[in-house]
């Protein structure tokens, strides 16, 4: 049984179909699996490192506005989906693929719209309470909608394909043992503070990040500080933190990268973790159980990291921070606070890993085998 994952953009979409991809990979050595997606996305990273093949194709991006430019690019854009889904299907035709799984971002759809044309089961899974772009495209078309949140069914037109099954995350988020993190990562007795704010990062947080470097080192470094400033500040953020003062270089205490490639190690390893609130961060960090400080992103639709981050918050998981609330100082101190607090941080743990549901990639595999079966039954009819 061949599979084919669709996904693309930035970790949140990929990681989870990397997640679910190594347990349909223990439970059927035999099959092929192969990825679909973008060439400019994070997939051309991730995807390789993980071990699994890639086929990629040139992607645009919907503009949302009425503008005579934004309606030139979408003409565009309808376009070029046209031809990849056209791609798609020769793709998914020479693959034999009995089963296609999307788990979000623009790049998704050709292949599961290609999939519907040709008949061969296709699944999407959406992170959010509410669904995106893509998810809403192809909802009325595909066999399953796999949600993470109970109340998301209101959202679709057939309640009855949509399936509560939680957030995919890696089983290394799951099991990777605190000491052992620390060990490997060769980290000092000082408490680890990891902050990330997605593959891309954010200018206003980055930002907030270098002014937190620096108010770390007039603290003397009390603890140590792993910090992953995306594709779109690598290259501006080492200067910014020169001119607060800061040099990297001097000291060990702080560890600036472009992107955390061994996340669950990091984050097992880790007291704190300040981050986004996007559906997979916050399943991640559930899954590890790591206290957190969440500071939503304001530019998403619908608001949904904000709802993420509430939804954990509420619970005793983790802090909220609006981003308009969030400055440098007001972050030290709240660190400096959880690290003093552990009652505190055992109980966010507690809550945190009530949160995860840790069998979801497993149940995924299995909607996927119930998929295939009745295909391949069918097929040879």
């Amino acid at each position: 049984m061949n599979v084919i994952f669709t996904c693309g953009g930035t970790g949140g979409h990929i990681n989870p179909a990397i997640a679910v991809a190594n347990i349909w990979k223990e439970r059927h050595p035999d099959s092929k699996i192969l990825f679909i997606g973008s060439s400019d996305g994070m997939e051309t990273e991730l995807v390789p490192k993980a071990g699994y093949e890639l086929v990629t194709f040139d992607a645009l991006y919907f503009r949302r506005g009425k503008s005579l430019k934004s309606i030139t690019k979408n003409m565009q854009v309808f376009y070029r989906t046209w031809r990849n889904t056209a791609k798609c299907r020769k793709i998914i035709k020479d693959f034999d693929a009995s089963v296609i799984v999307g788990t979000g971002g623009y790049a998704s759809f050709p292949a599961l719209m290609a999939g519907t044309q040709l008949k061969v089961p296709t699944c999407v899974h959406e992170a959010n309470a509410m669904p995106g772009m893509t998810t809403r495209m192809v909802a009325d078309r595909v066999d399953r909608v796999l949600v993470c949140f109970p109340q998301s069914a209101q959202y679709y037109k057939h309640p009855e394909k949509v399936e509560v099954v939680g957030m995919p995350v890696r089983r290394e988020f799951l099991y990777t043992k605190k000491e052992d993190a620390r060990k490997e990562l060769k980290l000092d007795d000082r408490p680890l503070v990891v902050s990330a704010f997605g593959s891309q990062g954010a200018k206003a947080m980055n930002e907030a990040m270098g002014q937190m470097f620096r108010l770390e080192q007039d603290a003397g470094f009390p603890f140590q500080h792993i910090h992953a400033v995306g594709s779109f500040g690598w290259e501006w953020m080492p200067d910014y933190v020169k001119k607060q003062g800061v040099d990297l270089e001097k000291q060990d205490a702080i560890t600036m990268q472009q992107y955390i490639y061994n996340m669950p190690t990091v984050m097992a390893a880790a007291d704190v973790i300040i981050s986004r609130a996007g559906a997979s961060s916050c399943n991640e960090i559930a899954a590890s159980g790591t206290p957190c400080i969440l500071i939503p992103s304001p530019n998403v639709t619908d608001n949904h990291q904000e709802k993420n981050a509430r939804a954990v918050c509420e619970k005793g998981a983790g802090v909220l921070v609006l981003e308009k609330d969030c400055t440098a100082q007001g972050l030290m101190d709240t660190v400096t606070q959880l690290l003093a607090d552990p009652q505190r941080c055992k109980e966010m743990r507690k809550q945190l890993l009530n949160i995860c549901v840790p069998d979801c990639a497993e149940r995924l595999c299995t909607i996927m085998e119930q998929l295939g079966e009745a295909y391949g039954n069918k097929t040879k009819k």
